[in-house]
């Protein structure tokens, strides 16, 4: 699955958008093929030689591309990516109250269910990052989206329980690879004073993803004519739902692969500039359309790569030495990330993605489940044994109104995003997150606190909004906190940190969610808090250069 094959001709020829001259193999840099950074030194060359006039960093030359129609579709293509991401991970809190039923599962089930697509996530999360920072973007967004689409598509035909989770599993492995390296990759393109901003109107369509989850889901899931049989299988509405859910992985993939560029900073980085200058002529062709306007001619300042450690790597040293060196060379990020002026910052960033992760996915899973419980009325604690369905296994229909209330506090999180989009270049990105995590931790206490489904409803609303925030703070500052080198290796990484502290509270909902469910609520709302204040020691990055 992760095996890459270098085929020279074929890469000479993929696409970077149409109208634009393409190299032919023995015009590329002579560096092509696996990239192996030199992570010790900077190796930036900016020498005023050959045969441009002059020679521009990363950021002048996005200067120089301007800002417009190119933007604004990679806004479009990547935002699609996100939003079919969060479709195909939320999607399993909607078919929930419906698919136990059919797949007969208990609620310790249901949080395995809940818990199987980050457990892929925490395995895909690393591994597509370090690949994105060796081979390239644009090839792992392409790859890791078709995995999640395909394996997504897959489960709704599973008959047991144990292959929908094994699908289930490996879709996760492609969303966990698509998450974290489309941030690295839309924000590479960005202009220094509009990263934040447009990295938060990226983050936003993670709210048009949970939109279109919970809207299918009210349309498709308690409609009685998606109900036939296909073969031994009874196809029901939910399954029906999978299979749309699928979809959004897809078309990103295939929107990528025929439209979108590899990212300028990374093919600087690998040292192939003249790639890297056709990617900047494509951006500025798009952005100055109709203005009358010449692609200015210039170098670039360069990574001079080190290919000398490689080529022993690959040629010396017995079978066991050379597994050794790769195991070493795939931790390095990591250890990198530990060290040095980057471990505080690191540090906190693991707790906060944590605190986050746990809260927020460990509750939002369940939002569609709780719903349910407390259609008789109360707050959602009071009525945790109630449905003589999951002991009995006799199940009622669900009504309509628990996909109506989740489409509601999906909906809810418009106010957050425009906040986030408006304020985030003002307040930088750390007082956002904060402040974000304190609210949501309020919150979520007093949906412990309240006794009615209304009071809940409108709590939850409440917390969509404010947390929606935190993650779009915290796509920001983690694209700027870290070198281009180690970006999509970072951010697979808190990701990865992330999805264990989601299964974890998956499965401590779907364990005590009969029993005791105070523990997992109050639990949340602690750790929102912790991730709260810790996030006060992380520096502050508004409007910096990327490094």
């Amino acid at each position: 699955m992760f095996r890459h094959v270098h085929n020279e001709d074929a890469e000479a020829r993929e696409p970077l958008l149409t109208g634009v001259t393409y190299l032919e193999p023995n015009e590329r840099d002579l560096d092509e093929g696996e990239i192996i950074f030199n992570r010790s030194t900077s190796n930036i060359t900016c020498d005023a030689g050959g045969s441009a006039e002059r020679r521009l960093t990363y950021e002048e030359a996005v200067e120089e591309a301007g800002f417009g129609a190119f933007h604004w579709l990679l806004l479009v293509v990547c935002g699609w990516a996100n939003a079919s991401d969060a479709v195909e991970i939320l999607c399993v809190s909607f078919l929930l109250p419906t698919a136990r039923c059919d797949l007969l599962l208990s609620s310790s089930d249901m949080g395995l269910l809940t818990a199987s697509i980050f457990l892929g996530m925490m395995v895909g999360g690393y591994t597509w990052g370090y690949l994105a920072d060796q081979r390239g973007r644009r090839r792992v967004l392409v790859v890791s989206l078709t995995v999640n689409g395909v394996f997504g598509g897959l489960a709704s035909v599973a008959p047991w329980f144990w292959l929908f989770l094994l699908l289930r599993f490996i879709s996760g492995i492609g969303v966990g690879g698509s998450i974290p390296v489309v941030f690295s990759y839309f924000s590479e393109f960005m202009p220094r004073l509009r990263r934040g901003a447009m990295i938060s109107a990226l983050a936003t369509f993670w709210m048009t993803g949970n939109i279109l989850a919970a809207g299918l889901a009210w349309l498709v899931i308690p409609r009685t004519w998606a109900h036939f049989s296909l073969g031994t299988l009874d196809f029901q509405s939910w399954r029906l739902f999978v299979v749309l859910c699928s979809v959004p992985s897809l078309t990103s993939a295939l929107l990528f692969r025929l439209l979108m560029p590899e990212s300028p900073k990374f093919l600087m980085e690998a040292g192939r500039e003249k790639e890297a200058i056709r990617v900047f002529q494509v951006m500025f062709k798009l952005n100055m359309r109709g203005k009358g306007k010449d692609f200015p001619e210039f170098g670039l300042c360069i990574s001079s790569k080190q290919r000398g450690e490689q080529e022993e790597t690959r040629t010396r040293g017995s079978r066991r030495e050379r597994l050794a060196c790769i195991v070493k060379k795939v931790l390095m990020p990591i250890k990198q990330m530990f060290n040095g002026p980057l471990k505080s910052r690191s540090i906190a960033m693991l707790i906060v993605f944590y605190c986050i992760s746990f809260g927020y996915y460990g509750l939002w899973m369940w939002f569609p489940e709780l719903f349910e419980r407390m259609e008789n009325g109360g707050s959602p604690c009071a009525n945790m044994s109630l449905p003589s369905s999951l002991n009995n296994q006799s199940c009622c229909p669900v009504k309509t109104a628990v996909y109506m209330e989740g489409f509601i506090i999906a909906a809810s999180n418009l106010p957050g995003n425009i906040f986030t989009i408006v304020m985030i270049d003002r307040l930088g990105g750390k007082a956002l997150l904060s402040c974000s995590l304190l609210l949501s931790s309020l919150s979520i206490y007093l949906i412990y606190v309240v006794q009615t489904k209304i009071q809940s409803l409108v709590l939850s609303c409440i917390f969509s909004g404010v947390s929606v925030i935190s993650w779009n703070a915290l796509d920001v500052l983690g694209t700027e906190l870290y070198p281009t080198q180690l970006r999509s290796s970072a951010l697979g990484f808190f990701t990865g940190v992330g999805r264990v502290a989601a299964i974890m509270g998956n499965v401590a909902f779907g364990r005590l969610m009969d029993t005791n469910c105070a523990v997992p609520v109050l639990l949340v709302s602690f750790l929102l808090l912790t991730g709260g204040l810790v996030a006060l020691v992380l520096p502050q990055t508004r409007q910096t250069e990327l490094t």
